[in-house]
């Protein structure tokens, strides 16, 4: 396995692109363009599999007992990925009230 502080990096940054898509599919909702929009959140939800693949990697190499140290880049890493979780849930609902929407310009 690859060096621990690699694996995190690597989390936050599938976390970060997964926020990144989400934020930008509402943007396109907001124009209208919801193909894209619905591709945007594909894109975010794969970004957020493959955070969660490797938190639970992680979680598995720790056992609960602590073997992994816990550091700020850890629960930076951690934090971003919930974010891009809770962003995805209400992208999606909002882009379902853009659907009901007039187009504003």
């Amino acid at each position: 396995m690859e060096d621990l502080e690699s694996i995190i990096m690597e989390l936050l940054v599938n976390a970060g692109a997964a926020r990144s898509s989400a934020l930008t599919a509402l943007q396109l909702a907001r124009k209208g363009d919801f193909t894209a929009a619905e591709q945007s959140m594909a894109e975010s939800r794969e970004f957020v599999k493959h955070a969660h693949t490797i938190q639970t990697q992680l979680i598995g190499l720790d056992e609960g007992t602590g073997k992994l140290p816990v550091n700020l880049i850890t629960v930076h890493s951690q934090d971003h990925l919930m974010n891009a979780m809770v962003i995805q849930d209400l992208a999606g609902d909002m882009i379902e009230l853009y659907r009901r929407l007039p187009l504003v310009n």
